[in-house]
């Protein structure tokens, strides 16, 4: 078993309960780790063999563009694609970070974690 992070991915999008957040929309952080086997890939040195990063980079970046009131919401599609789309991958945990949220408090950001198994 190997894992595989993308750390810091960086979007600009509408999500958020206030009607405010769908017209200004905030900057938000999403960090992906994909557990697969990458036994095969270390020994071909082929990209076959391996989870393309950029494929998990793409069903983030989309999925973060369709707008959702719920952080949660944006998560599971993402857990949910990666699982469907790269065969390869058995385990996959998403976090989506809302930076600045407006909760009326000096907060840096608001972070959910979720998973998905094969």
């Amino acid at each position: 078993m190997g894992i595989i992070r993308l750390k810091n991915i960086r979007t600009f999008s509408y999500h958020g309960c206030l009607v405010e957040e769908s017209k200004i929309g905030s900057d938000y952080r999403v960090d992906l780790e994909i557990e697969a086997d990458l036994e095969k890939s270390s020994q071909t040195d082929k990209l076959a063999d391996t989870v393309d990063y950029v494929h998990l980079n793409k069903i983030v970046v989309e999925e973060m563009a369709i707008r959702s009131e719920l952080l949660e919401h944006v998560a599971q599609r993402i857990l949910e694609r990666t699982i469907k789309e790269i065969d390869k991958v058995n385990n996959v945990t998403v976090e989506v970070s809302k930076l600045n949220p407006p909760i009326g408090g000096d907060v840096q950001e608001v972070t959910i974690m979720m998973s998905k198994k094969r």
